[in-house]
């Protein structure tokens, strides 16, 4: 299919990247014009750069599908703007990135008054979504998921794509999706600590070796194990990285849902509140968080010699 394509980031590029090597045929746009060619150059007849939205409008036909992999908040509300002065009623905009599923909402309501489509996918599968696939949280109107299906069916892994419900629900379930990883993270990050500190009692762990061991049929192996076993081969006791960890704001969105629902979350709650910690002292756990951050989606860490800039990601 054809598809527009705004936000050639980290995950974005990858993301052209995949729909390309599927054969479909896109027009791409970044602020960065050397994103757009340098994509072109690399997938050929596959990519097309635009130089700017009118341009990439403009080489689509209409009626047209038109996806955003842009930063949440003010960046989605104009680039819809933009897209709605130039574009043609009936055609649809999906908003692959992080957004709080209540902005989903607004902006659906507010497109279709234009006459326009909007599907809110939440994209789940960081840096390794290129190799691996991403998983897809849909919502919105059931026809205009059935438009883009061959695009969703080409990122996502088999089985890895799901029409979740209306406007909105895409980006809940992706929310909670997110608040369940802090959860998770925190419970690996409090075992290593443990592990780490075992020394009160002797013991002197190789927590690479562990990280390998658990992974082999335990009831605790999964991906992030893997990432921490990979994290501690590169890094055996994190020296070179500051247990300093950011959020994205989906953990604060789940804890903020759950309160409104009278759902006890403690676990995410707590996970939440102990990124917060990590950003006022120092702890060998929010060194698991970051390192597990850097690991699975290319997130930035803080070296271990306090700066306050962090290391660019590789």
């Amino acid at each position: 299919m054809e598809l527009g394509f705004i936000g050639l980031g980290r995950m974005g590029g990858n993301m052209v990247r995949r729909l390309a090597r599927d054969h479909h045929h896109l027009i791409v746009y970044d602020q960065n014009p050397a994103a757009g060619e340098a994509l072109a150059r690399e997938m050929l007849d596959q990519v097309q750069p635009a130089a700017s939205l009118p341009a990439l409008v403009q080489a689509l036909q209409p009626p047209r599908s038109i996806w955003l992999m842009v930063p949440a908040g003010e960046p989605v509300d104009q680039t819809l703007a933009a897209l709605m002065d130039i574009c043609t009623p009936g055609d649809v905009f999906v908003d692959g990135g992080n957004s709080n599923f209540k902005d989903s909402v607004r902006r659906a309501a507010q497109v279709a008054q234009r006459g326009f489509h909007f599907l809110d996918a939440g994209t789940s599968g960081g840096i390794w979504g290129l190799q691996m696939g991403y998983c897809l949280m849909v919502g919105g109107d059931p026809a205009a998921f059935a438009r883009l299906e061959p695009a969703f069916r080409s990122l996502a892994p088999a089985n890895g794509y799901l029409h979740v419900g209306p406007s909105g629900a895409g980006h809940f379930v992706k929310m909670v999706h997110n608040g369940i990883e802090y959860g998770l993270m925190q419970a690996y990050a409090e075992g290593f600590e443990v592990l780490h500190a075992a020394g009160t009692f002797g013991y002197d762990f190789d927590l690479h070796a562990i990280a390998g061991l658990w992974n082999q049929g335990s009831v605790i192996r999964s991906w992030l194990l893997e990432l921490a076993e990979r994290a501690f081969a590169a890094d055996p006791r994190l020296d070179d990285i500051r247990g300093y960890v950011e959020d994205t704001g989906e953990g604060r969105w789940t804890v903020l849902a759950a309160i409104e629902e009278n759902v006890p979350a403690m676990a995410i709650a707590l996970a939440l509140m102990t990124r917060f910690r990590s950003r006022q002292a120092e702890s060998f756990g929010a060194k698991v968080l970051a390192a597990l951050r850097h690991e699975f989606g290319g997130h930035a860490v803080r070296p271990a010699d306090g700066e306050a800039s962090p290391t660019a990601t590789p």
